[in-house]
Order: C-alpha cells, then structure tokens, then sequence
C-alpha cells in the first residue's frame, strides 16, 4: 500500500492546503480586479501578529490575479525592493512584446548583462520604476485592445513591509499613487507585523509622508473560529484513507486556539503519531506536545526578539498569572505607577501580542505564549525593577 503523504505543512509562509477564515478577504480583492481601476482594495495592507497568514493571504491574492491572467511581481521589502520590481518588468516587457518603447532604451540592467536597445547618448536618464511601468501596461493595453480581451494589469506583491525602509516606501508609494491616478491595472498588496507597520502609517505633525499606505484597504488578521479551524484540520484528509477520531478533532481544535499556524503544526504532528488509519486523541496529545515546543521556537522566540527589554519584562509579569492579569498587580509586580505601564500595555496591545479581556484585564494573544515565558524567561525582582526605573 503507498504511503500517504502528510497533507500539513507548517513551513513559514507556506500556503496550506485549505485556507481557514478568509473567504471575505479573498472575495473582495478578487472583485477588485474585476471592477477595474478605483476598486479599493485594489492597494490593500495585510497586517497582524505572526503566524497568522499574512504572507500566505499574500499567496492566495497571487493566485487570483494569475487565474485572471494578471502579471504579478513578488517581492520583499529589503533595501533595493524597487530596483528588482524595475528589472523585473523589463524583463516581462522584454520578453512579451516585440517593441519596447523608447523610453527604456538607456536602461542599463546588470542581471540582464547591460543589455541596452540602442546606442547610448550621451546623456541618458535614469530610467526609473515608473517609467517602466508605464510603458509596461500602455503595451499589455493594446494587446488586450487588439484581441478584445479583458484589461490585463500587475499585481505587485511586497512582503515584511518595515519602517526602517521609510524613504524607498515613499518613493514606491509615489509611483504606485501616479498610476492609480492615471486610472492604469495596477495593483499592490503589502504585509507586515503591526510594530513595524504602525509609524508609516502615523501622523508626522499632521503631514504623512506615506498618504497611500494610509488611504489602502486595511486587513487586519487575527484568530479564527473553532469551526473555521475544524474545517482547515477535516479538509486536507478527505481525500485520504486517513481520518480523525471525532474526540481527537475536537481536541486538536481546542489545542489550536484559534491561531492558524497552529493548525497545521498540530496536524503535521498528530498524523505522524496516528495508529493505522485513524488520528486518535493520544496521537492529538502527544502531537500536541510537540506542536506547542515547535511553536515557541518559530513563533515565540521571534516575536520576544521584536519587542524591547521593557516589553519583554511586562509579559513576564503577565505570565505569573494562570489566566487574564490585573493591570493593578503588573504594576505592583514592576513596581512601576500605573501611567509608566499602561504605556507599554499600549505597546504591547498595538504589536498584537497581548488583547484587553475586560476593563483593567489582559491576556495572552498568542497561544501558550504564558508556558513559553515560564520556561523560558527567568527574570529577577530587582531587575525588573531596574529596567522600570531606568
């Protein structure tokens, strides 16, 4: 009998084989190419905690333009990220249409060996990501005019958006602002963890210099529902042999928490601890075990590594807590006034990593984060103190 193959795959960014909870994401940005240029989320920004899909939202957006015969550039936002965008459609434009436009005649492109369309002059613009844009959807447009077809465009897709990139994001939101205003195909979505995401998009003394991230259709992701969650765990089975014990799905939803990399952590484990054909609950528990120290390596430890010492001290304030913590005892575990740490509550809530439960209550967002700080972060009294005070 052939072997079956684990249809979960917990891989950072990798598309698993059944999305969970966003249906309504999907839909809309699929209208939007339709609908043509205006649609709103047409220029949308994927925020959210890690591990809860956003670079996988991204994937699924890719697929959908490909499926309407849309062009789509896939980049992240590391330094260069326009350069490659520019050298990526002259290539496209090298290769789909027998005459580039004149206007890229100067462009001098390393990865292509210097490839240039004619003598160079003696003065010869840079020739920047606009211009081959430009010309880019002016051809593809009288291609689809000349077969009668529906407008193709690009879809640009830009990964670990950060502010530590500020000045080529204003740049490249200049560019993608002139095409939208020139009514051309063109489409971008963008991604990144709230922290890194939130000082582009704040007020400079009433003057943002990054107007279109503001003005983009904001998707915020977060948990999932415990029947989303039984869905995305049945799915990828029902083409097996293999299948979940009821008792066990319930409590693999249960240990998932809402949280989509759980999901397939927990289903990747669970199936390799199956007896026979059947996921039972102790392969779910063992499995479990597993899936939540895998969870704080790939997860956890990451999003420790974001935040600062002060941060790091208020969760490990929180964390000597079973379940939501009093504002009032974290400040008088920190010894700090309640102004001093409900700044860095504020912090905290805004990177996604802690929610309100109740009026002067918080809570953990990300599963067994609580266990993880307990395990693994040992902070002294007097230190936290120290770092209160400083």
């Amino acid at each position: 009998m052939a072997r079956t193959k684990n249809p979960f795959s917990p891989g950072t960014g990798t598309t698993p084989p059944y999305l969970a909870g966003r249906v309504d994401e999907l839909t809309d940005f699929r209208y939007a190419l339709l609908d043509g240029p205006g649609s709103h989320e047409r220029l949308s920004l994927v925020s959210g905690m890690r591990g809860v899909g956003k670079t996988v939202l991204l994937n699924e957006f890719e697929d959908i333009a490909h499926a309407e015969s849309w062009w789509v550039i896939s980049e992240t936002a590391t330094p260069g990220f326009m350069e490659r965008i520019r050298d990526k459609i002259y290539s496209l434009a090298k290769d789909q249409f027998d005459l580039v436009s004149r206007k890229l005649t100067g462009l001098n492109i390393a990865s292509l060996g210097g490839i240039q369309l004619s003598e160079a002059e003696k003065f010869t613009p840079t020739v920047t990501l606009r211009d081959v844009l430009t010309d880019f959807l002016e051809l593809q447009a009288e291609r689809d005019e000349k077969l009668n077809q529906p407008p193709v465009g690009v879809l640009i897709t830009l990964d670990e958006l950060h502010y530590y990139h500020q000045s080529e994001i204003i740049e490249f939101g200049a560019t993608i602002q002139h095409l939208v205003r020139e009514n051309r195909e063109i489409a971008l979505a963008m991604a990144g963890i709230p922290q890194s995401i939130k000082p582009l998009l704040a007020n400079d003394r009433g003057r943002n210099p990054v107007t279109f991230l503001r003005r983009a259709n904001r998707i915020d992701l977060g948990l999932i529902s415990d029947d989303d969650v039984a869905i995305a765990l049945a799915e990828p089975l029902k083409n097996t042999e293999i299948s979940w014990d009821d008792d066990a799905l319930a409590e693999a939803v249960s240990i998932c928490g809402g949280y989509p990399f759980m999901i397939q952590l927990i289903g990747q484990q669970a199936f390799r601890k199956k007896e026979g054909r059947t996921i039972s609950i102790a392969a779910v528990r063992t499995g479990g075990e597993t899936a939540r120290r895998k969870l704080g390596q790939l997860v956890h430890d990451t999003a420790l590594s974001d935040l600062s010492p002060v941060d790091r001290t208020f969760l490990a304030a929180m964390a000597v807590d079973n379940g939501p913590s009093r504002m009032a005892d974290i400040a008088q575990r920190l010894k700090a006034d309640a102004q001093y740490v409900g700044k860095y509550r504020g912090r905290l809530l805004e990177a996604g990593v802690i929610v309100r439960t109740a009026h002067g209550y918080v809570d953990f967002q990300l599963p067994y984060m609580r266990d993880y700080l307990r395990k693994h972060v040992v902070v002294d009294s007097l230190a936290v103190t120290d770092l209160f005070n400083e």
